[in-house]
């Protein structure tokens, strides 16, 4: 090659290089790195990460996250979201610059999935397009709208006595092993075709426990409407604090979409000793029973987001049912009281009760919904008005009689029919009612038609007028779930086909047989 040629060659090279270099710019991502200085259950001590903020998610080594709770001047306390045996003194931390979310989709109806968004079912990896935070602001006051459609639970007597309301929060409590969970799957069980979407939130639950909720739930045909979010009792206790959250923000976003939808939380007693636990660990100040100030505002900000929104936002409803486990049936100790004064009304299941074998064991006395008749069916309100008072009559009444009492004879009428109100209020686990079936059966019960049923014969009759609900006229039906209260002529057709069904179990008076 000629020199000259060499040289010119060499002389654009250059030039090239000098071009590429001044349009090459280098980009660098600042990262804050901090390090692990202590290690305990579920807490874990972090230094550096001068720019945290509050409830910052921070990533660990072998993909374990954890969120920045305590911000102090020299070290940041983290409440982990995972196993602390994976986590070591002088690990490398590093900001996410992101709050704690979960993945939200249509694909997570039918799953069980954990707090994090990550299905633990067995089945395939769940394909998502948005994620919500799990702490969100609870809607403002006037984009709400009254609760006024009921959210029947298939049970006749809180359908009949404390009706529940699309967007309202009722308490379940009662003592250990009181069929608190029941009341809920059985209510998940009875939307089924009502387009009710169900949220399950199990928090520190035994696995044989979750485990047996799915298998009923399936088996029911309730999962294709039903997500489950899961944490057992061996789950770190970070897990279980921020599982009712994740779950509310899934149940948010189907009720923005315009929908209706019931969530489940199972139960907010493990939730709060989970809080506890890790507010100790922290070296927060304790309060009451060793919990800290703010208990009260963590359930507060959970349950303030079930909500109705108006027509302006879809009108879509959160309905939650939180279950909470009194001890030794102290409604007023700490955390049960705390929950009463957040939700619209409770209902309160005696162990008395269900050692009797009543079942549901519902105590219509302890139990109020203050939405009450406002979130009922109009068909209800004329059958049920007086059913209340004269069962808390005959509670009371048949207190006096186990002292050997004298009684008239209509005390006794008293007595005997608040015998047959309770027994027709006893229904079957995973068997809720639909409306027609419970309105022939109320409509008979306030007509004192089971009067003159042996007590040995109640359940044959019941199911016998439970079979004439299910052959009510459309016309009806439908008259049933309008806005109108039931005329007095569509009482008697009910009554008449009710008074022909029951007739072969009645037995004769003293009247009936003087007059024969």
């Amino acid at each position: 090659m000629p020199l000259n040629q060499f040289t010119k060659t060499i002389h654009t090279t250059f030039e090239l290089l000098n071009e590429g270099r001044e349009q090459h710019s280098l980009s660098f991502t600042p990262r804050e790195i901090g390090t692990v200085i202590r290690v305990s259950a579920g807490i874990v001590k972090v230094s550096g990460l001068p720019g945290v903020g509050f409830e910052e998610l921070l990533q660990f080594p072998n993909g374990i996250f954890g969120i920045a709770y305590n911000i102090d001047e020299d070290e940041i306390g983290v409440i982990l979201l995972g196993e602390d045996s994976l986590i070591n003194v002088g690990d490398e931390v590093e900001r996410t610059g992101r709050v704690t979310d979960i993945p939200v989709d249509n694909t997570l109806i039918g799953r069980v999935i954990n707090p994090l968004g990550e299905p633990v079912d067995g089945k395939k990896a769940i394909g998502f397009t948005k994620r919500l935070p799990i702490e969100r602001p609870a809607h403002a006051i006037m984009e709400r709208a009254t609760v006024s459609v009921p959210l029947q639970t298939g049970l006749k007597v809180i359908d009949a006595l404390i009706p529940i309301g699309r967007g309202q929060r009722e308490l379940i409590l009662g003592d250990r092993q009181t069929g608190k969970t029941a009341i809920a799957i059985d209510t998940i069980i009875n939307q089924k075709g009502k387009n009710v979407l169900c949220v399950y939130c199990a928090i520190g639950q035994r696995a044989s426990s979750i485990a047996k909720v799915i298998a009923n739930l399936e088996e029911k045909g309730a999962m294709e409407y039903t997500i489950v979010v899961a944490t057992e009792g061996n789950n770190a206790p970070g897990l279980k604090y921020i599982a009712p959250y994740a779950a509310t923000s899934i149940a948010e976003y189907f009720m923005e979409q315009g929908r209706d939808v019931l969530i489940v939380y199972d139960d907010l007693t493990h939730h709060a000793r989970a809080y506890r636990e890790l507010s100790l660990l922290l070296r927060r100040p304790p309060g009451r029973e060793a919990f800290p100030g703010d208990i009260f505002y963590i359930h507060s900000r959970l349950l303030e987001r079930s909500t109705h929104l108006n027509n302006a936002l879809n009108g879509g409803s959160l309905t939650a049912l939180p279950i909470i486990e009194t001890e030794a049936q102290n409604i007023s100790a700490y955390i049960p009281t705390n929950l009463i004064s957040i939700t619209d009304g409770q209902i309160y299941l005696s162990p008395t009760l269900f050692e009797l074998g009543i079942l549901p064991a519902v105590d219509v006395g302890k139990s109020v919904s203050r939405v009450g008749s406002k979130a009922q069916l109009a068909a209800y309100r004329s059958i049920t008005a007086n059913l209340k008072l004269a069962y808390a009559q005959f509670e009371e009444l048949e207190t006096f009689s186990r002292f050997g009492t004298r009684m008239d004879e209509d005390t006794k009428k008293i007595i005997e029919h608040g015998k047959r109100i309770r027994i027709c209020f006893k229904q079957q686990e995973l068997q809720p009612l639909s409306v027609p079936e419970q309105m022939v059966v109320l409509l008979a019960l306030t007509a004192e038609l089971f009067d003159t049923v042996p007590i040995a014969k109640m359940q044959e009759a019941e199911t016998i007028l439970r079979k004439i609900g299910t052959e009510l006229n459309f016309d009806l039906v439908k008259r049933l779930f309008s806005d109108n209260e039931l005329s007095n002529a569509d009482h008697e057709a009910i009554l008449k086909l009710a008074k022909e069904a029951i007739a072969p179990f009645q037995e004769k008076t003293q009247t009936d047989q003087n007059r024969n």
